[in-house]
């Protein structure tokens, strides 16, 4: 399952403060906040756990363009939203969501897993392209062990293997429409528009074995529409992974923030997600909440993260 997130990212034209932003998010009462974050989703609190060096490595600027949409969209803190729902939207499919509940270790160490796909996407985004080819091995061969059995929509036993490219095709779809429909939805720009995004984030489906990606968001939605049409339907397992995805053990200040981020994600789903994941439709209100805290949050944490900083600087010295 893809997720999540390239998180402390955010430019100096989102943030209009008189202060230095990149000053305010090393003062002593933004520090330790700033910290906490990255610890949790990266496993490091400087933001660069041993797996993030690796990004310095390499003689190429990698799959995506530094002043492309990929780059634009995950170094937004809309990816924040996006990768609840990217989590929300997997869940609606019996074959992955059985998958998370028979191998994943969401329940006993939902950081852990946070942070494992945290590296996924964050080198996949910034990484040299030698570096992403050893990242992708390190993927599939976790996905060459995740295998078994599910209900089908139609109640029928099926089996699923993690590699197989229907299955791909739904991750990597559900992934990308959340990510750019949450980008748009909470107002952040995307000058070359969302087909650029689709088109050019197929490149991260390839080394993982997936040829067959959309590559506009007119094919993303039709693909979609097909798996609502054949493929997505509620288990017995899909509330219980949807609870625990809105209220992960979090403490109550970092609840209270999520709960912002969720329902935000959820006023971007469509009317059949929700009704399979049981979740009732959320106020627009909610993604005006949600982008004002992250306005917020974005100073905390300062304008880029050090994984995309230090991408910047291997792009700068091959230049």
């Amino acid at each position: 399952m893809t997720f999540f997130i390239h998180f402390q990212s955010v430019t100096k034209s989102h943030c209009r403060y008189s202060f230095p932003v990149r000053a305010f998010h090393k003062f002593f009462f933004t520090k330790p906040l700033a910290d906490s974050f990255r610890k949790s989703v990266s496993g490091s609190k400087d933001g660069l756990p041993d797996w993030a060096k690796d990004i310095a490595l390499g003689d190429d600027a990698g799959l995506f363009d530094p002043d492309g949409s990929v780059w634009k969209v995950h170094g937004s803190l809309a990816t924040l939203v996006g990768g609840v729902r990217a989590l929300l939207l997997q869940a609606a499919h019996p074959a992955p969501l059985a998958g998370v509940a028979q191998h994943s270790r969401y329940e006993s160490d939902p950081m852990g897993r946070l942070a494992g796909t945290t590296r996924w996407l964050t080198i996949t985004t910034f990484g040299s392209t030698q570096t992403i080819e050893l990242e992708a091995k390190r993927v599939n061969a976790m996905h060459s062990k995740v295998s078994g059995e599910y209900i089908d929509m139609g109640g029928t036993r099926a089996s699923y293997r993690a590699q197989d490219a229907r299955f791909l095709l739904w991750v990597h779809c559900a992934f990308t429409d959340s990510f750019i429909k949450s980008h748009l939805a909470l107002g952040y720009p995307l000058p070359d528009g969302a087909d650029e995004y689709v088109r050019d984030w197929v490149k991260s489906a390839i080394p993982l074995g997936l040829n067959t990606a959309p590559k506009s968001m007119a094919e993303l939605e039709a693909t979609l529409e097909d798996f609502r049409i054949n493929d997505l339907g509620r288990t017995e397992k899909t509330l219980e992974v949807v609870q625990f995805i809105l209220k992960p053990p979090f403490g109550s200040t970092g609840l209270l923030f999520y709960k912002i981020i969720a329902n935000a994600a959820i006023a971007t789903l469509d009317e059949n997600e929700l009704a399979i994941l049981g979740l009732k439709t959320r106020s627009k209100i909610w993604l005006k909440i949600a982008r004002a805290a992250l306005n917020v949050f974005s100073v905390i944490l300062g304008p880029e993260s050090p994984s995309q900083d230090m991408a910047r600087k291997r792009i700068a010295r091959i230049s």
